[in-house]
């Protein structure tokens, strides 16, 4: 019986993942153009997070001196993203808005950001910063395809503009399309590349010594492979006698 019951378990714990995969088929991503070695995206992107994000978001594991790795002299770190001048660049990134005040405001805390592209990944936030609508039925006056019922409300409305959600049934299956009613300050094409910098540096934040990473990796990988062919050498010219 105690067999049966593991075999039982194991199954579910094989099974898991394709459930996860099917729960969310019906959610299409689109595909994020993360680019970490596009230091200009990444400045442009963190110009826009402390501008629109942080508002209300923290990075609590970010320190604004990191944004020297993406090419900012700390002049510009200052300058650019508008830092007052009790901020000091070795200082995290923390919200302008306590957690509390946001609480009461939106009717729960708004998440931290260091990691949340690591958590929800980069193609979930690329799509879901371009699928707010308009819903008068939200306290907030938004709702969204990717998050529905999100507490947040469309802070890149100006840019955006606003979009209406039009619900088609076509032979049972129901299809759900956005349709821009409103323009905003940015033509959609502009808009879908400032997100898309927004994403690269939140990707970059969940993991800021990512290329480093990768550039060690490959020199380790270049070291190890000279140093077969040394060691490969050696052991012929060490058994030619004895062959």
């Amino acid at each position: 019986m105690k067999a049966i019951n593991k075999l039982w378990m194991l199954a579910l714990l094989i099974a898991m993942p394709a459930v996860a995969i099917a729960s969310g088929a019906e959610v299409h991503l689109d595909k994020a153009p993360v680019n970490l070695k596009d230091q200009v995206s990444l400045q442009r992107g963190a110009k826009l997070f402390t501008s629109r994000c942080l508002a209300c978001h923290s990075a609590s594991y970010m320190r604004y001196n990191r944004l020297k790795d993406v090419g900012m002299t700390e002049e510009q770190i200052k300058k650019d993203l508008e830092l007052p001048e009790d901020v000091k660049l070795g200082s995290t990134m923390q919200a302008a808005m306590d957690a509390n005040s946001a609480k009461l405001a939106y009717g729960v805390a708004p998440p931290d950001l260091s990691v949340i592209a690591r958590s929800r990944s980069a193609d979930w936030l690329y799509t879901y910063l371009r699928s707010f609508y308009v819903d008068n039925t939200r306290s907030t006056g938004w709702n969204n395809t990717i998050f529905d019922k999100v507490g947040m409300p469309h802070v890149l409305s100006d840019m955006q503009g606003e979009q209406t959600l039009k619900v088609e049934s076509h032979e049972g299956h129901e299809t759900r399309k956005l349709e821009l009613t409103t323009p905003g300050s940015m033509k959609p094409a502009e808009y879908d590349s400032a997100v898309a910098d927004l994403t690269n540096f939140l990707v970059f934040m969940g993991e800021p010594a990512k290329l480093v990473r990768y550039d060690l990796g490959l020199i380790v990988l270049g070291f190890l492979s000279l140093l077969f062919v040394l060691v490969y050498a050696l052991k012929k010219e060490i058994w030619k006698d004895i062959h």
